[in-house]
């Protein structure tokens, strides 16, 4: 592909450095002349200056992931981010960009593993084994937070093992769906079969610690599997009425599903307790109209759980509705560039590992968005890249790593295909 030339870039750069100098700069005028705003923003900037020279420098797939990557996604939502994190709370801006950081580093480690490794189609029990094992130590060792136990602490650090869960349930139907892993097990048990009872094995671990919605991502990524990969539709039918009966069965028998239910169905009959953190929500997208309240003249105090699960909620409240959609058309083009390296792929079981991240991303966007906008029940995930956290930032980082080094091994075999024509 060539070295990227530096002068591609060097508008929208300028632009997302002006951002930052302007929106940091308003921030501390806020704060009260706060110095730790300052140091903020220089942190912000030396961090972007790193990424942008790798952008330049390095030969790596696939341009656009690494330009959505390290300037759009790393940087301009690594800045709106860090900018209402700091609004709120100075302590949480400073350690998302070190998470960011983290994450910086989790692409290139996960790019240059997976690139350089060839036999990933054969381990698809080592995956399941994985997954199990991450699911019985949150089981043990976990905590249980917004009625969620999902969470494993260490001291001050927490961090969440179904995030890497996802990656290890991708890889091991890829291994299934790639034709790599084509001979039955103890000699009659077919892999058709035995992903489908992985699915459900995952998704049993996952009720146990209520987290529905990772169950939607799993559940999601599966059927979109099916539906792509599978000749005979039958399955996909019969799963998504597994998936109706267990939607049915999970409202029936439990007060968590049915408060979420009713608070989707009709928030303003509660709207001082169970129906507050969404109509909050709603109060402050509305209010930032199409252009938005303004950096630092919003009120994301009043939403529950901002720097996290409603981050998106402050960003329409002082960015306006375009802002919101300039956000979501950021993860559309990473959901695009993403699924055309999978029709790319030469090799069957890169094509089909992808394909999982990329409907990973973006179904976790519409399930988070649209439980924010109302759109659909409220569950608690991430927004990634952009929401609170430390393992999704650097799952997603790590996530986008893979497929850039699917990209890379792709360009590397026309290259050679090319090269023995001539």
């Amino acid at each position: 592909m060539g070295t990227i030339k530096s002068a591609n870039y060097r508008k929208p750069a300028y632009l997302l450095i002006l951002l930052d100098i302007l929106g940091f700069g308003l921030l501390y005028i806020s704060k009260s002349y706060n110095m730790n705003v300052v140091y903020t923003g220089i942190a912000v900037l030396v961090l972007f200056l790193v990424m942008y020279t790798v952008l330049v420098i390095c030969r790596m797939g696939d341009k656009f992931i690494m330009l959505m990557a390290f300037m759009l996604m790393s940087f301009m939502l690594m800045s709106i981010v860090v900018l209402l994190l700091c609004r709120i709370n100075l302590d949480y801006g400073f350690r998302q960009i070190i998470w960011i950081l983290v994450g910086g580093a989790a692409f290139f480690v996960a790019y240059f593993i997976y690139y350089n490794i060839k036999i990933w189609d054969r381990f698809w029990y080592i995956y399941f084994a994985i997954g199990v094992g991450l699911f019985l130590f949150t089981l043990v060792l976990g905590t249980t937070i917004n009625g969620s136990k999902n969470w494993v602490s260490f001291g001050p650090i927490t961090f969440q093992p179904s995030e890497i869960t996802k990656i290890m349930y991708i890889m091991c139907l890829a291994c299934y769906y790639s034709g790599a892993w084509s001979k039955p097990v103890l000699g009659k048990l077919s892999p058709k079969w035995i992903t489908l009872a992985i699915t459900y094995i995952f998704v049993g671990f996952l009720v146990l610690q209520r987290d529905w919605g990772t169950i939607l991502v799993l559940f999601s990524i599966y059927l979109f599997m099916v539906y792509v990969y599978e000749k005979d539709k039958k399955l996909l039918f019969l799963n998504i009425g597994a998936l109706g009966i267990i939607g049915i069965l999970g409202y029936k028998f439990l007060y968590h599903i049915q408060v979420r239910i009713s608070t989707w169905l009709d928030p303003w009959s509660d709207i001082a307790s169970k129906g507050y953190q969404i109509t909050q929500s709603l109060f402050a997208i509305a209010s930032g109209g199409y252009f938005g309240r303004g950096l630092g003249n919003g009120s994301p105090y009043y939403i529950p759980e901002v720097h996290s699960d409603f981050i998106f909620a402050a960003i329409c409240e002082e960015m306006g509705v375009f802002g919101g959609v300039a956000v979501i058309l950021l993860f559309f083009l990473i959901a695009y560039r993403c699924f055309k390296i999978s029709i790319m792929a030469s090799d069957p079981y890169d094509k089909a590992v992808s394909f999982g991240v990329t409907v990973m991303f973006a179904i976790q966007t519409f399930i988070i968005i649209g439980g924010v906008t109302k759109m659909i029940p409220l569950t608690g995930i991430t927004l990634p890249f952009v929401s609170y956290g430390g393992t999704s930032i650097v799952i997603s980082f790590a996530s986008l790593g893979i497929v850039q080094a699917i990209s890379a091994k792709t360009e590397r075999k026309g290259e050679m295909t090319e090269n023995e024509d001539e």
